[in-house]
């Protein structure tokens, strides 16, 4: 992990229920003013305001995002969240500020520190090691990372868990919920419980660093035999619930490669895709985050440095296979394959009206173009991102056809939209088809 520039300002993270209450309470508090106010100029101007526009301001977005950030835990990743997979639904304003979520975290003080690492690894931990850097080299939503070296001459990256994030999952992703409700962005009708319940799961198990660790551990053997990439090592005696040990492992960040040739912007994209479609087929087994801080790029060996294994997923065999299908019969226009893989996984039944499957189906084969276009496919010269925000738009305006499809899809789409997005800033040319192929007979 490369240093990265951490914001100056650090507070403590609340811990407490009670804490992290009165920090969602001043955040309600200073929303309901402000809209009380937005209320009331656009009364005296002669308009009727809606709940929804009075909440979805910028001024009530920096309001959110500030406790947020302050907050960590669940509460910030929901947020970051809504900000990478929903920022097109949201005004622009909102979506701008809400994307500071992604790197805004404010670092936990020293103090904070030392009384986390003393709770996992005992009073006289500093006895340890040589030398442990204070200032992280990464902060985010649920931990920030510190590079130390270990008497015996290990050079390690330790990802340090925020206090109170694990207890304060269920009541941070049902508040979050609260606000898009509140926002009138989702439907009344639509029933978001099992994707409540399966984001606290997953949030559950991302806090989880003892499982993280396995996930690293597992990448590491199945990526053995495939020099281009490179998985940290763990280092179990220093890795507790809280606490990751990880051996430290320099690289620049792959968005900062935009200036490089073409041909090694491609080589570093053509690596991922493959890679994706190891996990999804091969492995059944996927980190699923697309955060492009999960990548580093090391500039003398070329390879691709993967970070960040807590939000791993297993996929099912019959997912994948389902998957093949439906990419088999995009390339070859076959609409009913298409249809009964798309029913097969999930994202329509028996009873969807004709005119959304059609559309869905639309929907498929705009985002398969680059799987159905013969030769280099280049990310940095397609609409195709633009395309599909208008029609999923389209349909999602559709209201009779609001359907939440299986988990395993939503969080498959994370990592392929993350995937284009970073293809698509480096401008990169990837034969995905040929890529592809050897997997699909």
């Amino acid at each position: 992990m490369a240093p990265k520039i951490i914001p100056l300002n650090s507070s403590a993270v609340p811990s407490t229920r009670l804490g992290r209450l009165v920090r969602l309470g001043t955040m309600a508090t200073g929303v309901a003013g402000n809209m009380l106010m937005a209320g009331a100029q656009q009364l005296a101007q002669g308009k009727r305001p809606k709940l929804s526009d009075l909440l979805l301001t910028p001024a009530n977005a920096l309001k959110v995002t500030q406790q947020l950030s302050q907050m960590r835990g669940a509460a910030m990743k929901v947020g970051q969240l809504i900000s990478m997979d929903a920022g097109d639904l949201l005004p622009p304003e909102m979506a701008d500020i809400l994307a500071r979520l992604r790197s805004d975290a404010h670092a936990m003080p020293q103090r904070q520190v030392q009384a986390v690492l003393s709770a996992n690894w005992g009073a006289k931990w500093q006895q340890r090691f040589e030398s442990f850097s204070f200032t992280p080299i990464a902060a985010a939503s649920i931990g920030q990372v510190h590079r130390a070296t270990t008497l015996d001459g290990r050079d390690l990256a330790i990802k340090i868990q925020y206090p109170g994030v694990r207890k304060s999952i269920s009541s941070d992703v049902n508040n979050v919920a609260s606000l898009l409700r509140m926002s009138g962005l989702l439907p009344k009708t639509l029933d978001i419980a099992p994707l409540l319940t399966e984001a606290k799961r997953q949030l559950r198990d991302e806090a989880d660093y003892q499982a993280e660790g396995a996930h690293l551990q597992r990448f590491g053997q199945l990526l053995a035999d495939d020099p281009r990439f490179v998985v940290p090592a763990l280092h179990a005696d220093f890795t507790t619930k809280n606490v990751l040990a990880m051996t430290y492992v320099a690289g620049v960040p792959v968005e900062s490669m935009g200036g490089a040739p073409q041909a090694e912007r491609d080589h570093m994209l053509r690596m991922l895709v493959e890679l994706l479609f190891r996990e999804l087929f091969e492995f059944g087994l996927m980190q699923t985050d697309p955060n492009f801080a999960n990548y580093r790029y090391d500039l003398q060996s070329q390879q691709i440095i993967l970070l960040d294994f807590g939000a791993t997923r297993s996929f099912a065999p019959a997912l994948g296979q389902a998957y093949k299908e439906l990419m088999s019969a995009t390339l070859a226009a076959n609409r009913e394959a298409m249809a009964k893989a798309g029913m097969a996984i999930g994202y329509f039944d028996a009873g969807t009206q004709p005119k959304h499957v059609a559309s869905v189906l639309d929907l498929f084969a705009m985002a398969l173009e680059p799987l159905c276009f013969d030769g280099a496919f280049d990310f940095g010269a397609t609409d195709m991102a633009q395309r599909l925000r208008q029609a999923g738009m389209d349909l999602g305006l559709e209201r009779d056809f609001w359907h939440i499809p299986p988990i395993d899809t939503l969080f498959l789409h994370r990592k392929l939209g993350g995937l284009f997005l970073l293809a698509a800033r480096l401008k990169a040319r990837v034969p995905v088809r040929q890529l592809a192929l050897p997997h699909l007979t």
